[in-house]
């Protein structure tokens, strides 16, 4: 017998390779043919031929994560969660020499789709929003650009404004700008609908988009927007997941997804639309847009002072999001003046902090500043994001500083009648020509970036900035373990180039980054001493923000893998470069393992949020796989000093 299996982990680090090496070593034992593939944080490893699925007699999915099953229709399919990949492999195996495993039908999705329980908890309804609007953002900023690009371009100056001829190419253009936006709502509630029902509510959830935008099937001249585009979606998703999930005759079931779901569903939800909520809820969207497009003096500096607020409170997160779709909605209304302060505060954040870098170099350390030169450039391409790495170490200062910057060039850009014909925002807008009124555009975003450096300076202290020296392995007895630091201080050379070249576990650790004797008597007093390592060898630049990043991650699910095993890991700005803190706990600690056995041999892993490198995963990977083997876990339990531990770290290669 010959079998696949697949394994994954919501991080793609410790837990897919662990389940990876139970599941072939079980395989080996009953002497069975088995290929796994990985698919981890460093990308898909090991992959399956189409000539491995044809001869598979049956695939393992271990994962919990989503993953494609479509390859696999026709065969024996068992979706589990990584965790049993781990702890229960040959039963897992032995369930197909019984027979006890179903047949993946080509249209079906498997009962438990990679166990994403975990994920439909995580605000589900705001995830499968976003999902819609990922979708619907490409057609808003290709309507946008193109009517900007045609009015530049092709628009001849009259009384009545800017107009393109009608025999002109760029009324062309400009229709095929408008033709985007007539796409807009639907894509939205289709792709909310998706997200909630797979590929059974697009069909749905496409026509309910379609007909809340259009009022004539409701007695309305104008359309429910993007209000009603919302409704529409969630509510073809959730038909179409209750007709999904009923019980029907087997001869039936091949024409559910196909058939049977989309026809009924769209009848829902398009006769829900013309005879219950069209017509109100068109008339709650005319109000408002007609309350925002005649929003003048003190409404609507009030109005953008909380757009400003709310677009860099987050800076790209659930907040961030609202508005920003508040602002695109209106630009499918042709009410241009919501998303120009949006369009401002967008990029305020990041350019406001790349300046404090240059303006007082004294508030901020080498690595800061760099950083600073990141953000500037992020913030010219309206990336909002650029600013997290400076409000991540230091929110109680940073994020007040982007607030009130972005709040004052939002309301800058509302008195001086800004407009942005594209959702997006920066610089880059105005150079598309996609802004209205580009002279207070650029005096909007110039002034609240000031306004964030001068606060931001003015809050924060100055740091010491002579660097600490990267640490390296201490020298041993008979053989230096030292490195050369001219490697590093060599001109232009980054830690991040030097994460390519990690070959083995002790490349990333150092004999200062091992305690034998744990004092903690919990998991997170294990963690504190932890990272209290890192923190003295000058690794992070935030102790408390990587401690952030490793209690989420334990938040997921416990990195105690068992077998006296438990590696916490965690990405995170403040990581300078990767390292690893290896300790001993010979009582042990509770680290809630799937097993029930307490951590003693703990390893935690630091990596930057933005690695170039996928070398430590790698190490990481053959990490996991040597701690199977029983004798090395009694090796590293029986050590007496720093060295001895060192000597077989160093052999994980």
């Amino acid at each position: 017998m010959k079998l696949l299996a697949i394994t994954s982990c919501p991080n793609g680090i410790a837990h897919t390779y662990m389940a990876a090496e139970n599941l072939q070593k079980a395989a080996d034992k009953l002497g069975l043919q088995m290929k796994v593939e990985t698919q981890g944080s460093i990308g898909v490893e090991n992959e399956f031929t189409d000539r491995d699925i044809q001869e598979a007699d049956g695939i393992i999915i271990a994962a919990d994560k989503t993953v494609d099953k479509s390859r696999f229709a026709g065969k024996k399919v068992l979706v589990t969660g990584v965790q049993e990949g781990i702890r229960k492999p040959e039963e897992l195996i032995s369930r197909f020499s019984t027979g006890n495993v179903p047949v993946l039908q080509s249209q079906s999705k498997t009962g438990d789709d990679g166990k994403s329980g975990k994920k439909d908890k995580q605000n589900p309804i705001y995830r499968h929003l976003m999902n819609g609007v990922s979708y619907m953002i490409p057609i808003i900023v290709i309507g946008g650009l193109l009517i900007a690009i045609a009015l530049t371009l092709g628009g001849e100056k009259t009384p009545g404004g800017i107009v393109i001829p009608e025999d002109s190419f760029w009324k062309t253009i400009e229709s095929i700008g408008a033709a985007s936006f007539t796409f807009m709502v639907p894509i939205l509630s289709g792709f909310i609908a998706v997200s909630i029902a797979d590929r059974p509510g697009l069909a749905p959830g496409l026509i309910g988009g379609y007909i809340a935008a259009n009022g004539s099937f409701y007695g309305s001249e104008a359309g429910a927007g993007f209000i009603g585009g919302i409704i529409a979606g969630f509510l073809a998703g959730y038909v179409a997941l209750w007709i999904k999930k009923l019980k029907v005759p087997k001869a039936i079931q091949p024409i559910m997804p196909i058939i049977i779901i989309p026809v009924f569903a769209s009848l829902i939800v398009g006769m829900a639309f013309v005879y219950i909520i069209g017509a109100p809820v068109a008339a709650l969207f005319v109000g408002l847009t007609s309350w925002l497009a005649g929003m003048q003096g003190t409404s609507s500096i009030l109005l953008a002072l909380i757009l400003g607020a709310m677009i860099s409170f987050d800076m790209g997160g659930p907040v961030n999001k609202v508005a920003f779709l508040f602002g695109s909605a209106m630009i499918g209304e042709g009410n241009y003046e919501i998303m120009g302060p949006i369009a401002v505060a967008i990029c305020i954040p990041p350019i406001g902090m790349g300046l404090a870098t240059f303006l007082n170099k004294k508030k901020y350390r080498e690595a800061e500043r760099e950083t600073g030169k990141a953000s500037f450039t992020m913030g010219l391409f309206g990336i909002t994001e650029g600013a997290i790495p400076f409000a991540a170490q230091d929110p109680l200062r940073v994020i007040p500083s982007n607030m009130v910057g972005a709040m004052v060039g939002a309301v800058i850009a509302m008195l001086g009648n800004v407009g942005d014909r594209v959702a997006h925002g920066g610089p880059i807008v105005a150079v598309l020509g996609a802004v209205d009124n580009v002279l207070m555009f650029f005096i909007a975003v110039i002034i609240g970036s000031l306004v964030t450096a001068i606060m931001a300076n003015a809050l924060k202290k100055n740091v010491d900035n002579q660097e600490q020296p990267a640490t390296y392995p201490s020298e041993a007895p008979d053989e230096p373990l030292t490195k050369e630091p001219e490697r590093q201080e060599a001109s232009g050379q980054t830690n991040k180039e030097e994460e390519l070249h990690i070959n083995k576990l002790t490349d990333i650790t150092s004999l200062d980054l091992i305690d034998i004797q744990l004092a903690g008597t919990s998991r997170d007093e294990v963690i504190d001493e932890m990272i209290g390592k890192l923190d003295r060898e000058g690794i992070l630049t935030s102790s408390e923000d990587f401690r952030k990043a490793i209690l989420d991650r334990e938040a997921e699910s416990t990195t105690g893998i068992g077998m006296n095993i438990a590696i916490p890991h965690g990405k995170s700005n403040s990581v300078k470069k990767p390292a690893v803190v290896f300790g001993i706990k010979q009582d042990g600690v509770d680290w809630k393992s799937f097993d029930q056995t307490d951590a003693k041999l703990i390893f935690m892993i630091a990596v930057p949020k933005e690695s170039v490198g996928d070398a430590h995963l790698k190490i990481l990977q053959m990490l996991s796989r040597k701690l199977m083997d029983d004798s090395f876990r009694e090796q590293l339990l029986a050590v007496k000093t720093k060295e001895e531990a060192y000597s077989l770290l160093e052999t994980i290669e």
